[in-house]
């Protein structure tokens, strides 16, 4: 990381001069590590890719900080692999478990000055305010987000700045967690030789990689079914309304059909990905999945019906538990015009549009984080269980263009005569045009070479990772 003369931090950067941004997903079940930067179309490239087994989670929530620090090790050795050249320092991190709440609120402030228009310094010390808020003992609070702004007698205003008013206020979003839960996160980040700039909700991480301005105006509720938890935050008319940890994930599926079926936990979840379903009725009734027994056991044959039936039960509570929190905030079917988005590992199963829509009443699609991708990636970032990931680059990318905006507008421009003002751009633009012809030239050589290089590593990468389980 550079820091400026401003005391703005900055993130590292790469041979062009662009911004690298690393998202660390540390989940249940797998921790990935993700290296990208936004290209000229505003679309990220994805510079390394590194992911491994995840151990010392549960529920999304770091317990064994030895284990966990041993998984992340693993994922950026990965991510290493498929990119020597990258030096991975500082991470957004995904922050979910069942330790997670949120409140709403609203505050105001008196204005010093009435006579100016309101500028974003007085919408940053609104924000920091509310930081002040009284949580619960053991808590802390992890974000602030504003809903929407109201200055003097107008409300529902998206962005205060430019507006002129003697008081402005907001209506809040606070999310907030278990103390000691978010400081393992940070031990065990830091004891991995990084440092965390910033810590971020998952289903808001998930929600900024899979959705489109479009669902934002039209209303949506993105689910992300990860290992541990199931994450949900609902957006409508253009603001973030509500966000839930449901305390259920897939790997609460998988402990269902160790138990209902006896059979191991590796056995269950293989079951789960290669014959699992999401409704039962899909499921044919004369087949059945034939499994080793154990130590010279008779095999056991599974009835595919049953395990239907088991993997319906679980996800069918997981959606109740969305049905409840958008009646808590007084959104239906009607309302949600953009549906609910599904996202995660868990958004997978077969069928499982179809049980959401039963279940809901609201229309439902898979989530990829396609949309924010430049063309070039591979395949199996095309998979929504690293949405979370490329959310949070999306959300350092956020921070990092906002901060550079505060940074620029701390200096004057000096005023040049104009007499000399001709004169000076007829010199800069022979000297741009130069510098132009020659660096385009190089860079594009230098970028083509470079992806091929890196796009040739990762898919080996991944062919050893297939041989692997494969044999």
């Amino acid at each position: 990381m550079n820091q400026n003369v401003s005391g703005v931090t900055e993130p590292d950067y790469d041979e062009t001069g662009k911004p690298i941004i690393v998202g660390l997903d540390i989940g249940t079940t797998k921790i990935a590590a993700i290296a990208g930067r936004k290209n000229e179309y505003g679309k990220l490239e994805i510079l390394g890719f590194g992911r491994a087994d995840s151990n010392g989670v549960q529920h999304g929530q770091v317990l064994n900080i030895d284990q966990t620090i041993k998984a992340i090790q693993q994922a950026l050795i990965s991510c290493s692999k498929s990119n020597p050249d990258l030096e991975i320092k500082d991470v957004y991190v995904g922050v979910a478990g069942h330790h997670i709440k949120s409140l709403q609120t609203r505050g105001d402030i008196v204005r010093q000055n009435p006579d100016v228009e309101i500028e974003r310094w007085e919408i940053d010390q609104l924000i920091e305010n509310q930081r002040k808020t009284f949580i619960p003992a053991g808590d802390q609070i992890i974000d602030v987000i504003p809903q929407d702004f109201h200055v003097d007698n107008y409300q529902n205003i998206k962005d205060a700045v430019g507006y002129n008013g003697v008081k402005v206020g907001a209506n809040f979003h606070i999310i907030t967690g278990d103390r000691n839960a978010i400081r393992n996160i940070y031990r065990a980040v830091d004891k991995s030789g990084l440092k965390t700039k910033d810590l971020v909700l998952q289903p808001l991480a998930s929600s900024s990689a899979v959705m489109s301005e479009v669902d934002l105006e039209a209303g949506v509720a993105i689910l992300d079914i990860g290992g541990g938890t199931s994450d949900l935050a609902v957006f409508y008319d253009g603001i973030l309304k509500h966000t839930a940890v449901i305390p259920f994930g897939g790997e609460n599926i998988t402990s269902d059909i160790r138990l209902g079926l006896g059979v191991l936990k590796a056995q269950a979840e293989a079951m789960k990905v290669q014959f699992g379903t999401a409704l039962a009725d899909t499921a044919q009734e004369n087949a059945y999945i034939t499994i080793p027994g154990i130590k010279g056991m008779a095999p056991k044959e599974i009835s595919v019906k049953n395990l239907a039936s088991i993997i319906q039960a679980r996800m069918s509570e997981i959606l109740d538990f969305v049905t409840f929190h958008l009646k808590q905030i007084g959104l239906d079917s009607r309302m949600l015009t953009g549906g609910i988005i599904l996202t995660g590992g868990g958004s997978q199963l077969k069928h499982l549009i179809q049980l959401t829509e039963y279940c809901t009443g609201i229309s439902a699609r898979i989530g990829y984080p396609n949309e924010h991708l430049a063309p070039n990636h591979i395949d199996e970032l095309k998979k929504p269980m690293y949405a979370t990931c490329i959310g949070l680059i999306l959300k350092g990318y956020n921070d990092y263009e906002h901060k550079r905006k505060e940074f620029d507008n701390k200096f004057r421009k000096v005023e040049v005569p104009e007499i000399f003002k001709k004169e000076e751009e007829a010199v800069v633009e022979l000297k741009e045009t130069k510098k132009t012809k020659v660096n385009i030239a190089s860079r594009t050589k230098g970028l083509n070479s470079f992806w091929d290089k890196f796009k040739d590593s990762l898919i080996d990468l991944f062919k050893e990772e297939d041989d692997k389980e494969i044999k």
